[in-house]
């Protein structure tokens, strides 16, 4: 890419040498003697010198200009392979492949050593990632803000077709690309209790009796491409304040001496710990609060760094965005540290926090909206208890104020969830003390103002704005999918990896014969890699020349992996009662983690394996029908499924799905999307047009329609579709439950005895006609490629960059920072 080439400024002779110091000297190793993990320690190494220079260069230019800076806050970043991203970026990618041959060592070979970060769970930890790229690519002035879990997302292994969860040892190996800072240290208090005293007239809390367990941040460095700018990504680590009691081991309790370091170290152990158990409940929370009061601590010391004591401009200089509800305790922390450590009036500690802090809000499901027990809170940080009270309290006046008469309406409003246990709801909490909340999708933003959150709404229309979410495409392109990439620039130049919109100047060749049989000679090399990688995961034969199908994201009732395994069945049913039915050849291809704790997914991932066992092991269907489940789906394994994907599956249960992002990075690459009326899939639809996508199913308010008393009967549906009758029958009998037809009868309970809560039987015919519709268009190679073609040139909208533009514009008032010279 030109850009990249412009940046050139490290000879092959010069990265060589590099890589051959950090081998020797950092790995005491020779060329010759060098593992592949060596290889790839000494060439992260040499890039990262790169990223380094260019870090302070950044760090300086800020000091200079002194901006405004967002802190992103998120419990999760999904970050991937970083190796080939940053020699994108920094414009050495053709330096380094060049300097390793010169050492006879192959570049793709050394990439491929590269672990994935496992610190997300899904598309929320993706999104984070591919925001702080774009705000380095931009210029914008950002701090990202994580934990450093020992143990990511958990390594999928299937066993009897069940998953089975491994630690994902991602750090067992070290991570070149982190900057211990251990001068940053910062304590954080957990526990003990608070004491209230009278200071002239003024009230003073005192928190007293708390266990110190110590933030240690690590950086890592997010390289903007095309610039010279570079962002941090600062990850804490829980460490005790002593590594053991010198006076318990000196008397042989060897195991109680360092008791104290495990409970501190256990803080982050491991990404989400299961909340099943009283003692999951509390770490969980006890992570949230360390990574808001490391953060905030970290935010305010440059504050005071730059400015001193006048607190009056930190607005002006600090924006905190709040990725879902697990950073909310940023309120409350922010309130004491303005009220107790520097002794603000309430009322200018209140007004400053609304001012500095926005929300992101990803979810209209009322179970996924975080609350905690109060009684768990008190325990841990008894101080914010009292905050939040005095909050709710204050808050509340305001509302009867407004709304005098009307206490169903203060009990809706407010923090705490009085019926049965007391709890803390913490989306009420952010969206109370932020100045913006903002969904991710033009629907979602509409669900939350008009249902999930109507009464704040109403008070305050102004503070919901909606910001559909975006990725970047220089992840999800041009590193990806390398093949696609350069024959979009041969044909209209490269400018659209930092300008997305500018794939609209692809659209005259949707049409151009030569261009179709390049992008699907592309398509189907990808497809081969694909295959090749299902060969090696799972011993699975499968036809590049079928359609490829493909479900990949987090297993989730909502997101119906269900109705797509329903479907399958439909097709094998029909294959087996007639071989010689009108089928198009495809290739079902799944990727998804459950939650541990959540059974019902378990038990999809169960039934897709089932499926798959059957239908692979049958050679009268072997040239119509193959299934394949991805064991451990991650970053890596999708940047080879996406861009081999035909169809996108983007079913979920319309009003119920955020936004997606997984529906714009498989369009960007070429696949066409059969979805519902849901998240953003409403929004690539009025992108690309009705034509180019395939739509069905209920809308949102038919949903809602569906779901009041007596109108919705999964057994008239049931009575309605013999073919659907069929299918049921099947998941009730256990034909492909091998010895678990028991276990998963759960699942045809949950359909037809339990009300269908995500309306599977509901959408079941007009989701197998519009798989008709795409099976018919898929033999007509050149017109699926027109239409895959259209999809790609009408992405431009989905970028992240635009995202960010819109954040900084509309919530954050940033502005852009560019490097020197």
């Amino acid at each position: 890419m030109a850009i990249g080439l412009a940046q050139r400024a490290v000879s092959p002779q010069a990265f060589r040498d590099r890589f051959v110091y950090y081998l020797r000297y950092v790995r005491g190793l020779e060329v010759s003697e060098a593992t592949p993990a060596d290889q790839l320690a000494a060439l992260q190494l040499a890039i990262r010198e790169t990223l380094i220079d260019r870090a302070v260069a950044t760090q300086r230019v800020q000091a200079e200009h002194d901006p405004k800076t967002v802190h992103y806050l998120s419990l999760e970043y999904m970050l991937g392979r970083l190796v080939d991203n940053n020699l994108i970026a920094t414009g050495l990618r053709e330096v380094a492949a060049e300097a390793m041959a010169g050492l006879g060592l192959d570049l793709n070979r050394i990439v491929d050593e590269e672990p994935d970060p496992g610190l997300g769970n899904g598309g929320l930890g993706r999104l984070a990632a591919c925001f702080l790229e774009s705000l380095a690519t931009l210029d914008y002035p950002a701090f990202g803000y994580g934990l450093r879990y020992d143990f990511g997302i958990f390594r999928q292994e299937f066993s009897g077709g069940w998953q089975r969860e491994r630690p994902d040892t991602w750090l067992k190996g070290g991570y070149a690309w982190e900057i211990a800072r251990p001068d940053l240290t910062v304590a954080v208090h957990v526990g003990g209790s608070v004491s209230v005293s009278d200071d002239n007239g003024r009230t003073r809390a005192s928190w007293t009796g708390s266990r110190v367990v110590y933030g240690v941040p690590y950086d890592v460095l997010v390289a903007g491409y095309g610039t010279r700018t570079v962002s941090v990504l600062r990850l804490w680590k829980a460490e005790a304040p002593d590594e053991f009691d010198f006076e318990v081991f000196s008397k042989g309790d060897f195991l109680s001496a360092v008791e104290g370091r495990e409970r501190a170290e256990a803080v982050t152990k491991v990404l989400y710990p299961s909340d099943e158990a009283e003692a999951g409940r509390e770490l969980r929370l006890t992570q949230e609060y360390f990574l808001v009061a490391c953060s905030v601590a970290d935010v305010v010391r440059r504050f005071r760094e730059r400015h001193g004591e006048h607190w009056e401009a930190f607005p002006d200089k600090v924006a905190f965005q709040l990725n879902d509800t697990h950073p909310a305790l940023t309120i409350a922390e922010l309130m004491r540290v303005f009220v107790d450590d520097v002794g603000l009036p309430w009322e200018q500690a209140w007004a400053l926090t609304r001012a500095s802090c926005a929300y992101t809000q990803h979810t209209v499901l009322s179970e996924s909206l975080e609350t905690w027990p109060v009684a768990l809170m008190q325990r841990l940080i008894p101080r914010h208890v009292q905050i939040i009270y005095d909050i709710n309290t204050r808050f509340l006046e305001q509302v009867g104020a407004l709304h005098p008469g009307e206490p169903d309406r203060l009990g809706r409003v407010s923090l705490v969830h009085e019926d049965g246990e007391r709890r803390f709801r913490m989306a009420h909490l952010a969206i109370v003390g932020s100045h913006r909340v903002n969904g991710v999708a033009r629907l979602h933003t509409d669900l939350l103002r008009g249902e999930v959150f109507r009464d704040f709404a109403q008070m305050w229309p102004e503070r919901f704005v909606s910001i559909t979410n975006g990725i970047t495409p220089r992840r999800w392109l041009l590193v990806c999918n390398p093949r696609l990439a350069s024959a979009i620039s041969n044909r209209i130049g490269d400018g659209w990896t930092r300008d997305l919109e500018r794939l609209c100047e692809l659209l005259p060749y949707a049409d151009d014969a030569a261009f179709q049989d390049e992008f699907l000679a592309i398509k189907r090399a990808n497809k081969v890699d694909l295959a090749r990688l299902v060969e090696e995961l799972c011993g699975i034969a499968i036809d590049p020349e079928s359609l490829f199908d493909v479900q990949v994201k987090r297993m989730h009732e909502y997101k119906r992996q269900l109705l797509n395994a329903m479907h399958i069945v439909a097709l094998y049913r029909r294959l087996k009662a007639d071989p010689a039915a009108d089928i198009t050849p495809r290739t079902f291809i799944f990727g998804a983690k459950a939650a541990p704790g959540y059974r019902m997914a378990k038990l999809a991932i169960r039934l897709i394996n089932g499926v798959a066992d059957v239908v692979n092991a049958d050679r009268t269907v072997a040239d119509k029908l193959r299934v394949v489940f991805l064991p451990d789906y991650r970053v890596t394994i999708a940047s080879v499924v996406i861009p081999a994907a035909d169809l996108s599956e983007q079913i979920s249960t319309a009003g119920m799905e955020a936004s997606g992002t997984g529906n714009m990075k498989l369009a960007l690459n070429g696949a066409l999307t059969i979805g519902t009326l849901d998240g953003a899939n409403i929004e690539i639809r009025d992108a690309v047009g009705e034509g180019n996508i395939f739509i069905f199913g209920h809308t949102a308010e038919e949903v809602a329609q569906l779901r009041q008393p007596g109108r919705y009967s999964p057994l008239e549906r049931y009575h309605a579709d013999p073919e659907l009758a069929g299918v049921i029958d099947a998941l009730r009998d256990g034909t492909f439950a091998g010895g678990d037809a028991a276990a998963l009868r759960e699942i045809w309970t949950a359909l037809m005895q339990d009300g269908d809560r995500f309306m599977h039987l509901a959408d079941f015919r007009s989701y197998a006609d519009a798989q008709v519709r795409a099976g018919a268009l898929f033999r007509d190679r050149r017109a699926w490629a027109a239409k895959a073609i259209r999809n790609v040139a009408c992405m431009g909208y989905f970028s992240s960059d635009r995202a960010i533009h819109e954040y900084a514009r509309e919530i954050w008032n940033l502005q852009p920072v560019p490097p020197a010279g």
